[in-house]
């Protein structure tokens, strides 16, 4: 935790901020070891303070007897009017906010206690500058250390094992609800926290949505279903899609689901330390192009995976333009098709970029 902390505070000298105000729990988390849903960390050029209330009071003390030279302080008045009073007591003058978690009301709130909140009655009075950021703490979450990436391998080879059992799950005669329901206890019974997210059950022509939720629908045989579920393993998240046909597929879904087999290689095949992010995208779209389904494609081809189930980088055209993928980007590779009348397939995998191009975290097989 030391040397992410010492990483962002480079990042703050470049910047000439004096210190940065943490409250999204999951970049709490990554900077200090602290699992909470609410509370606050303030790194200066010298310290980094965890700012909790008492329901987290003894978990910090924990985290920060751990000799990772934190300080706790105790928000009994309450968590905001905690903040300001360490930021005057800092002695700060330009604190950096994560502006994409922190919504305009207590901006406005935490504005005002800045300029008020004094450590004492005899301080002199001193404008604190709010400075917007974004991105501070995600640019060095992006790149795993060697124990997240045996975290995500460890996490991934048991939601493989949940995968392998798909066909157990997924029968006609059930409801996409019923099959997500055996999908997340055996999610949990991998020894999973929880699931990742809601899982998808997507059966027949709702197979062609593709971010459909489970609903009552009856699975039945000759058609198609998509399967995408993920799970939380000690704070990091892994992510998985599979689609399978019950009884003989037709033509039509044949060629759907090998169309997408061959965009989920390619793109797989262009992961490589340097690559661009769009050019991974690309790899995959150009297969579907050329099968005639790239208006079928109707999502990016991946997102990044850790603290949590959406993170930097995209794999996706509207990527930045010069984006790269570096050693130690975990993410996934998920390109899919979506033919209402026929139904859809996506195939997902999570990858980590390795020196000479990648490693397949999640090793189930795909079959049709």
């Amino acid at each position: 935790m030391t040397t992410r902390i010492e990483q962002l505070r480079a990042a703050l000298n470049g910047a000439a901020l004096d210190a940065l105000l943490v409250t999204h729990p999951p970049n709490i988390r990554y900077l200090t070891g602290l699992n909470a849903s609410a509370g606050a960390a303030l790194v200066t050029r010298s310290e980094c303070t965890l700012i909790v209330d008492p329901r987290y009071l003894q978990s910090a003390t924990l985290v920060a007897q751990g000799g990772s030279g934190l300080r706790v302080r105790l928000a009994s008045a309450g968590l905001d009017a905690a903040i300001a009073e360490e930021i005057r007591s800092a002695g700060v003058q330009r604190t950096a906010i994560e502006a994409a978690y922190l919504p305009v009301a207590r901006y406005q709130r935490l504005a005002a206690l800045f300029s008020d909140a004094r450590p004492h009655p005899d301080a002199v009075r001193q404008q604190v500058e709010i400075v917007p950021t974004e991105h501070l703490v995600e640019r060095l979450r992006v790149i795993k250390d060697a124990g997240e990436v045996a975290t995500l391998r460890e996490a991934a080879g048991r939601l493989s094992a949940v995968a392998s059992r798909a066909r157990e799950f997924v029968q006609a005669g059930r409801s996409e609800s019923a099959v997500a329901a055996r999908v997340d206890a055996a999610v949990r019974d991998a020894g999973f926290e929880r699931p990742a997210f809601d899982t998808i059950v997507a059966s027949g022509p709702n197979s062609a949505l593709p971010h459909a939720r489970p609903t009552s629908r009856i699975l039945m045989d000759g058609e198609g279903v998509v399967l995408d579920f993920g799970g939380i393993y000690d704070g990091y998240c892994v992510d998985l899609t599979r689609t399978l046909h019950l009884g003989r597929p037709g033509a039509g879904f044949r060629r759907l689901f090998r169309a997408v087999e061959e965009a989920h290689a390619a793109a797989i095949a262009a992961v490589k330390p340097g690559a661009y992010a769009a050019d991974i995208d690309g790899a995959a779209r150009r297969v579907l192009q050329r099968h005639g389904l790239l208006e079928a494609f109707a999502h990016g081809t991946g997102h990044g995976l850790g603290l949590e189930v959406h993170e930097d980088p995209r794999i996706s055209p509207l990527a930045p333009p010069r984006e790269r993928v570096e050693m130690g980007m975990v993410f996934t590779v998920e390109p899919g098709a979506y033919l209402p009348g026929i139904g859809g397939v996506r195939i997902e995998d999570d990858v980590v970029v390795t020196e000479s191009g990648c490693e397949l975290l999640t090793n189930v097989a795909v079959e049709l």
